[in-house]
């Protein structure tokens, strides 16, 4: 880099590196891989959607714990007991045409260890987005849509997983 005005240069090189020293002084880091404490998991429910297959993928990637497809072989089995997608209208234009939705994105679930003991009790994540309506944009709207729909089952799917690292393994 090039610097025209040499006081300029040294000013932001200085708030660079504050700024680092900073982040790195108030215990920031980037998220890593979720520590799960059980060894195997089973999942069920849900099966064939893109949230079991998001899921079941970002858990795989996981190198300590084991995913299973037989549940009686898995130390804890995660059941997925609902979910669900609404497009709720949040407004209206004077002339009675949509100008807001709301979409919700509900996953609900448990984890048990096979035998009758939660591991963690039932649990509802609930997720929202606004979206503006424009009878001009359809089509990008509908992308658009698709698009938030795509990121909240990504973020139900990282909540899963902290709350799975949360987890405490029942002494057995």
């Amino acid at each position: 880099m090039h610097c025209l005005i040499p006081g300029r240069c040294a000013r932001a090189l200085l708030v660079l590196v504050a700024l680092a020293l900073a982040l790195s002084g108030c215990g920031f880091q980037l998220r890593g891989a979720a520590n799960i404490p059980f060894e195997s998991l089973a999942i069920r429910g849900a099966e064939n959607t893109p949230f079991h297959v998001e899921l079941r993928r970002s858990l795989i990637a996981n190198r300590t714990l084991r995913v299973l497809d037989d549940p009686k072989l898995a130390q804890a089995i995660l059941q997925v007991t609902g979910m669900s997608q609404e497009r709720r209208i949040l407004s209206l234009s004077g002339a009675g045409r949509v100008r807001e939705f709301q979409l919700v994105y509900r996953v609900s679930f448990r984890v048990h260890d096979g035998k009758g003991r939660e591991l963690i009790a039932p649990n509802e994540i609930v997720l929202r987005r606004d979206i503006t309506f424009n009878d001009s944009q359809v089509l990008a709207k509908e992308q658009e849509e698709i698009l938030l729909v795509r990121d909240m089952q990504s973020d139900a799917v990282q909540q899963v997983l902290r709350r799975l690292s949360a987890a405490k393994l029942a002494a057995s």
